[in-house]
């Protein structure tokens, strides 16, 4: 696509080329609150060499959107390069990763289910499938579409030569090695290009955010697109926040389920059931609540534009200077466990007691009389 907005018939108006450019594309453009990757339907894509999906997800910004990509066995995709930056998710499956420096080394690692990695900027890269017989899935997080509709043309986007060496870092960041970066709860990072497996990883404890709560930053090849991995414990559950549109929530393990809803619309609340798999992005600010339902730690993704490092927009800025942990009678986006509506707690006791699992939130409620409905 070049200057597609130059090719409609009558004056260009409302025009957004990143979706025209979708559109185009010989693949399924699905549009919803919530799409299950394990599940979604994928088609031959010739530009990438995968077969492949476009997610359009009703929280979705004006900067961020995903593809499913999936190889089929004993497949490997096209070498490519790009000028728009991308996380890539493994969302099954297990194969390869060669990267090619503008010197002629090349760097290959091998990933899995819920392994994380980002190919830095416009490098040179191929993805293979491990597996003779089984496909493997991949979720690329993007910023496409912001440059879609600033640039508007395909070709400059994905056959321009540029070297972006900055970005690289150091070798032993394409086979895992990193840097810990600590800054305060809910600030800690941790810089790489690649991460074997975030189910294990360990994360650093963000109490403000929930009893027993924590999560770790990735600083995945110096890009402005930012992620998170968050844990949530046994017998307890996340506080009520809101953000910014455009995050993208994947669940990654755990048995649990989300609640979502508008100030003032308590009584339309969306629920969501996790599945590994699902991706969700709440929309502008909309309340959403993480509940842990199982008897193992529940872990989730968050991939969004801006990072800690690189904000992008004021939004951003605003929010990561004065803290996401702040409450929202301080001015803030958090809803402490004192004031979330009444009726969550005694729908999660239900779920609890169902599944035999003991509450590690009693210091915190009166469960007793929650559960006689008092």
């Amino acid at each position: 696509m070049d200057d597609t907005a130059n090719k409609t018939e009558g004056p260009v108006f409302l025009h957004d080329s990143y979706l025209a450019w979708c559109d185009e594309q010989p693949v399924p453009v699905i549009d919803d609150f919530g799409i299950d990757l394990m599940r979604v339907e994928t088609k031959p894509w010739d530009r990438y060499g995968m077969n492949g999906a476009v997610c359009l997800l009703k929280g979705r910004d004006d900067f961020v959107s995903i593809f499913c990509f999936e190889l089929a066995p004993g497949s490997k995709s096209r070498p490519m390069h790009h000028i728009y930056e991308e996380i890539v998710y493994v969302i099954d499956g297990h194969g390869s990763t060669q990267i090619e420096l503008p010197n002629g080394d090349k760097h290959a690692f091998e990933w899995g289910r819920n392994s994380l990695f980002s190919v830095p900027l416009n490098a040179k890269y191929q993805h293979f499938n491990g597996s003779g017989t089984e496909p493997a899935r991949l979720a690329s997080v993007h910023d496409l579409p912001f440059l879609m509709n600033l640039f508007r043309n395909e070709d400059f986007i994905f056959d321009t030569e540029r070297d972006f060496a900055e970005r690289y870092g150091p070798n032993g960041y394409f086979q895992g090695e990193g840097q810990m970066i600590e800054i305060r709860p809910g600030r800690h990072q941790w810089e790489t290009n690649f991460v074997a497996d975030i189910t294990n990883f360990e994360l650093k404890a963000w109490a403000e955010r929930g009893k027993g709560s924590s999560s770790l930053r990735w600083v995945l090849s110096d890009c402005t697109l930012g992620c998170h991995t968050s844990q949530i414990v046994p017998g307890t559950y996340k506080k009520a926040h809101r953000h910014t549109a455009g995050t993208n929530v994947f669940t990654i393990d755990g048995e649990g389920y989300s609640m979502l809803w508008y100030e003032g619309k308590e009584d339309e609340m969306v629920r969501v059931d996790w599945d590994h798999g699902v991706v969700v992005t709440p929309p502008e600010n909309m309340f959403h609540q993480h509940f842990n339902t199982g008897n193992t730690p529940s872990r989730y993704l968050a991939v969004q534009f801006g990072t800690v490092r690189y904000p992008m927009i004021t939004a951003k800025l605003d929010k990561w200077t004065s803290g996401n942990d702040t409450s929202v009678n301080e001015g803030g986006n958090q809803i402490e466990y004192e004031d979330q509506p009444a009726n969550l707690h005694k729908i999660w006791l239900d779920e609890i007691d169902k599944n035999k699992i003991p509450s590690e939130m009693g210091e915190i409620f009166d469960e007793e009389k929650i559960r006689a409905g008092n």
